[in-house]
């Protein structure tokens, strides 16, 4: 009797490697016609390949998070005498990880950062629209420290001080919970601070209208008012097309109202040209009470978004502006 692989090779016409596969999985499995199903098996790879790509792309930030929390281990055991007698030990592990995410953020979106002339040079308190992920912040701290030498410390919301291996992430670029006096300390210390007041909310709640979504927030303008310093406007453009979210389904609201654990599906990743847009900066005002503040700041950052973001946003669109030779005007 001729074995399975004999048999591939046997007669006046040998069969193609692919084609003995496939003999030799029917006769192991015992199913007829098993080229059919590994036909419509393909048929469906190819079909559910795109939904794949778009599920998955989001993952290359969460990979690009952990790198980062690595290569901060590394620096630290590496510098471990070092930490003990200098206060800047973090330097060099701050500019390794701006090289990294400046780098990501120039090849996968061509990501410019427009306006930085209207950060003051001492305190102020930087207001943004929040995407579905904090990329284009992390593209514009990087850009601020590569090019003019600043750091800015940025409020997150609590769930992300329970990620997994991020502290030491959170420590060396200051991250903070966001009480109000520790907020105003760090201003008055002549720190940068950024803050979205929409928080994880308007990172997966809102859509391609750019909708803002503060609710009645307002504690970041009584933050500006105690500290006396002025707040600026900022916004990424496309940003809600690199990764959008199935916020739009009901019950995904309702379970977050619930359980306040941003647990909303993403998708995308898609490689749109993103530009961070800076705008002038509103300045302290002592007779302006933190109503009035927040709504001058949410119309300064609606502004921006209407002189900057075509309406909807369009994913296509936004790919299509990485091959424009001519920069958008500021």
């Amino acid at each position: 009797m001729i074995g399975g692989n004999e048999s591939c090779t046997a007669g006046p016409i040998p069969m193609s490697y692919l084609t003995c596969l496939t003999y030799i999985l029917g006769e192991w499995t015992g199913v007829e016609h098993i080229e059919d199903y590994l036909s419509y098996a393909v048929y469906l790879l190819w079909v559910l390949f795109p939904l794949a790509v778009v599920l998955l792309l989001p993952g290359v930030l969460v990979i690009l998070f952990y790198t980062s929390i690595l290569l901060l281990h590394i620096y630290k055991r590496k510098n471990e005498l070092k930490e003990a007698y200098s206060n800047d030990v973090w330097d060099g592990a701050r500019q390794m990880l701006a090289t990294l995410w400046d780098g990501h953020g120039r090849i996968w979106h061509g990501y410019e950062l427009h306006g930085a002339e209207n950060i003051p040079e001492g305190p102020g308190l930087i207001v943004f629209y929040h995407g579905a992920t904090p990329a284009d912040y992390v593209y514009f701290m990087a850009r601020l420290l590569i090019q003019w030498k600043r750091t800015c410390h940025v409020v997150a919301d609590h769930f992300v001080f329970r990620l997994p291996g991020f502290k030491i992430l959170l420590d060396v670029h200051g991250v903070m919970h966001g009480p109000r006096e520790e907020c105003v300390s760090a201003l008055k210390k002549g720190c940068l601070l950024a803050i979205a007041p929409g928080g994880v909310r308007e990172a997966l709640f809102s859509d391609e209208m750019y909708t803002i979504v503060w609710g009645d927030r307002k504690g970041f303008a009584q933050v500006a008012i105690d500290a006396k310093v002025p707040i600026i406007p900022m916004f990424t453009q496309n940003v809600r097309e690199g990764v959008r979210t199935l916020g739009g389904i009901k019950i995904l609201r309702s379970l977050y109202e619930r359980t306040r654990l941003p647990i909303v599906p993403v998708y995308g990743g898609f490689p749109v040209k993103l530009r961070t847009f800076i705008g002038e900066p509103i300045p302290y005002d002592p007779n302006v009470t933190a109503e009035e503040l927040t709504a001058k700041t949410k119309a300064a950052v609606q502004a921006l978004i209407e002189k900057h973001q075509k309406l909807p946003g369009n994913i296509f669109r936004a790919l299509m502006e990485r091959f424009q030779t001519q920069k958008k005007e500021d």
